[in-house]
């Protein structure tokens, strides 16, 4: 073979060799996401620290199908079914009860990752903590345990308070369990409790504070957890100002949106840990293998300027035990 003849034959197979290569490479992993909100709700930057922790970040190497009910818990259902189609290789419900069951009943082989403050063996959505069996695993943050803490919190803020609403949602899937138990606290604390429900309609939001405050004479107000009280937190915060209402809340970016105080699961931390999971599974291990995780990290957030303009008065007790106070 001539020389010139060799070179060009070495310089053609070279450049191939990137297209071959390329075309070994495994296709990039897609996961679907799907929640009960809106894409305003809450930030997603939790979740994508526990993936780039397990050696993912999307767009790189990892690719993310969203799907968000906007506050209409009804369209879970056809949600799941649409990432089902697309054939994801883990389904990650974030924040949403419901949207783990939507999931659960949607497939039976597709790999699901929960992350949410819902009792899952209660709600038949695994088998057992330490082993949940099927195909789906998660985090829990067992919220409607703190109820008791929160009107705690909220008779240490208004301790000659007798009567306070508690604000939930029809649709929640511990809707009569978390009005149970906010009862049950409230008669330990010698209150009584008027229970509320709300939907995704402003209007209705905005006349339900008027008649807690103007009919039933509220004189407090608990708001439980529910993914509409997140997409709707910049609104509750400013009807508890305009009607001179204290309201304690579950989460964090509720007290930075202007609510008064709250007391809750670190969900930056509970979605970091569903993010871990979701490494894990793509790298093969399977849910059945996986426990269920608790939340261990909860934080005290007081909003003073809320307070302020409240002209209320907080509690040192409060403020000692505070993880973060907002001046």
């Amino acid at each position: 073979m001539k020389r010139r003849e060799f070179i060009t034959l070495i310089g053609g197979a070279t450049a191939a060799w990137p297209f071959a290569a390329r075309a070994q490479q495994p296709a990039m992993p897609v996961i679907g996401l799907m929640q009960q909100g809106t894409p305003y709700t809450f930030s997603l930057s939790g979740f994508r620290q526990g993936l780039k922790e397990g050696g993912y970040v999307e767009g790189q190497n990892l690719a993310i199908e969203y799907r968000w009910a906007n506050d209409d818990p009804s369209r879970l259902p056809e949600l799941a079914a649409d990432l089902v189609r697309h054939q994801v290789r883990v389904i990650v419900a974030l924040r949403s009860a419901l949207a783990a069951e939507a999931a659960k009943s949607a497939t039976d082989r597709i790999s699901i990752v929960f992350g949410h403050g819902v009792d899952p063996v209660a709600q038949g959505h695994v088998a057992s903590l330490n082993r949940p069996g099927g195909n789906i695993t998660g985090m829990t943050s067992l919220t409607q345990e703190l109820i008791g803490k929160q009107l705690e919190a909220l008779h240490e803020l208004l301790p000659h308070a007798h009567h306070l609403g508690v604000l939930s949602t029809p649709t929640s899937l511990i809707h009569e369990a978390i009005i149970k138990d906010a009862q049950a606290a409230a008669s330990a604390l010698g209150l009584a409790v008027e229970a509320a429900t709300a939907d995704n309609n402003s209007d209705e939001i905005a006349a339900l504070f008027a008649r807690l405050t103007e009919q039933k004479r509220v004189q407090g107000l608990l708001v439980t957890q529910d993914p509409l009280f997140m997409t709707r937190r910049v609104q509750l915060a400013i009807l508890a100002a305009r009607y001179a209402l204290p309201a304690v809340y579950p989460f964090r970016e509720q007290a930075e949106a202007g609510g008064l105080l709250s007391y809750g699961a670190d969900l930056g931390d509970r979605d970091r840990q569903v993010g871990h999971y979701v490494s894990r599974i793509l790298k093969g291990e399977k849910p059945a293998d996986l426990p269920v995780l608790q939340t261990t990290k909860f934080e005290l957030v007081v909003n003073m300027q809320t307070a302020k303009a409240l002209a209320l008065q907080i509690p040192a007790k409060l403020l000692t035990l505070a993880d973060e106070v907002i001046e």
